[in-house]
């Protein structure tokens, strides 16, 4: 079976027009199997892609790839929820991803993807939720290899893992980039925006150490599994998660879809996404057991 290459919702501020032209480039170019779209961190940053929403689906969906409706990874309010079952009840032909378990017990009964944001850490809670409707499962970025393979043995479900990016660490009821500018999460005046990538957050020592993204708290590092993709599919992973930044998305899928296609040696793809990437810190330690912000290398195991 072909393995799927999947690039997941923007979890950043970007303006409303770089993100309807950042879609229509991944639309046209891009060799991923399925795109998804909507709001995560923050429900006010939503409305402002909402008119460009079903344009771009559209557009998405002719150039042949599937489309699936991301959903907030924290609901603390009716004005959250209210905002859940509309995109629940939206008679639109895309799977919605559920991040919360609000959403879940919205959507139950109906085909639909669990993301990364819902804690799937052993066979009885994946049982479960297939039971309840989930088609596809976006594992969480902390599992390691062992745990990956033990949920792909116990299921028939469509199961994913997110191979690149920052990784999505914790997401908090309180908006840090709005206190690190003195303002209130109220009056934030989307100062998230002013950070594409997420902000950078140092040690005393001056260690790069996380990212900021709103109310998100990310790794520092890039979370980067090239080398390790032969790996996930022999365990029986399915879909290969991509999240996007700021840099040319497209050129990191087809690096990713050239690995996973067996058409480009690991060292060459390698240097080229490092060279793309601006020469970022990756990282697999999740993957080994290890910190989180290790990169291992063959060499080290």
């Amino acid at each position: 079976m072909t393995a799927k290459l999947t690039l997941g919702p923007v979890l950043f501020n970007w303006s409303p027009e770089y993100l309807r032209d950042f879609y229509y480039r991944i639309a046209d170019e891009a060799p991923v199997d399925s795109v998804y779209l909507g709001e995560v961190v923050c429900a006010k940053r939503a409305p402002f892609f909402e008119p460009h929403l079903h344009e771009v689906a559209g557009r998405l969906r002719r150039a042949g790839k599937e489309v699936v409706l991301s959903t907030l990874a924290l609901v603390m309010n009716e004005r959250d929820l209210a905002m859940v079952r509309r995109a629940v009840d939206e008679p639109a032909p895309w799977l919605v991803e559920a991040n919360d378990m609000s959403c879940v017990n919205l959507i139950e009964g109906r085909p639909h993807v669990i993301g990364p944001f819902v804690n799937v850490y052993n066979e009885g809670t994946l049982r479960c939720l297939v039971e309840r409707g989930a088609v596809r499962v976006s594992l969480p970025a902390e599992l390691p290899a062992s745990s990956l393979a033990a949920l792909a043995g116990s299921t028939e479900v469509e199961l994913e893992v997110q191979v690149f990016g920052r990784l999505p660490l914790a997401i908090s009821a309180r908006c840090y980039h709005a206190r690190s500018h003195g303002l209130t999460k109220d009056g934030c005046r989307f100062v998230c925006a002013e950070d594409t990538d997420g902000m950078e957050v140092f040690t005393l020592d001056g260690e790069p150490f996380l990212a900021i993204n709103g109310t998100q708290t990310m790794s520092s590092t890039y979370c980067n599994l090239l080398a390790q993709l032969d790996a996930l599919r022999g365990a029986g992973i399915d879909a290969f998660r991509l999240w996007p930044h700021r840099i040319d998305m497209v050129r990191v899928a087809t690096i990713f879809r050239e690995v996973l296609d067996r058409r480009v040696a690991i060292d060459q793809a390698m240097a080229e996404l490092t060279e793309l990437t601006a020469g970022a810190k990756f990282s697999n330690g999740f993957y080994f057991a290890k910190e989180g912000l290790t990169l291992v290398s063959e060499a080290d195991r």
